[in-house]
């Protein structure tokens, strides 16, 4: 895709490392400071960015494979080695340009902000997801069921309503609690 037409956002970087290391990301990859990945709040899982550190003028491709940042004003978290590969490991944080390669989703904007769902429950058979669901629909509206594949396995999880504040989310997550169901506030 020639740069003109390529999906951009502009903002700062700043990368996570040793203490993640071996943890689950979002996608259900193994985090690994080692490899090109990347934490991004919206652009879906497996998207193909490439990311050009505006101080220096160093870039990288890198896998979102995560989400985060979610210190404010921060647009996307590099790896150790991709923040390695353009500089910025020393200062923490850069300038960036994010350019969209490819997504294995169409994207048309990448959309700065979050937007909440909360998680009821995570099942590896669809079944067990599809129960839960049914029993949610009883007395709300807006239960889905997410599957979200890692590299061995597939995880359904039941998920309800989507909230354009966390503040939302919260209440919500008060109610379902009250309710005697087990809830986790989830960025989509």
């Amino acid at each position: 895709m020639p740069p003109e037409s390529r999906l951009s956002q502009t903002g700062i970087a700043s990368w996570y490392g040793p203490g993640f290391h071996g943890s689950a990301t979002a996608s259900g990859d193994i985090y690994n400071q080692g490899d090109l990945t990347a934490a991004h709040q919206t652009l879906p899982l497996g998207t193909r960015v490439s990311v050009t550190n505006l101080e220096n003028g160093s870039s990288t491709q890198v896998t979102i494979n995560d989400r985060g940042p979610f210190a404010q004003g921060r647009i996307i978290d590099l790896s150790y080695a991709a923040a390695q590969s353009i500089n910025m490991v020393g200062p923490g944080t850069a300038l960036v340009r994010v350019d969209v390669i490819n997504s294995p989703t169409p994207i048309q904007t990448i959309r700065p902000s979050l937007d909440y769902t909360l998680q009821l429950g995570s099942f590896s058979q669809l079944e067990n997801a599809q129960q839960l669901r049914d029993r949610l629909a009883k007395s709300f509206t807006g239960v889905t069921i997410a599957p979200i594949q890692s590299k061995d396995f597939t995880y359904y999880r039941v998920h309800l309503g989507t909230f354009s504040t966390r503040a939302d989310a919260e209440e919500q997550a008060r109610q379902m609690t009250q309710a005697g169901y087990s809830v986790i506030i989830m960025e989509k």
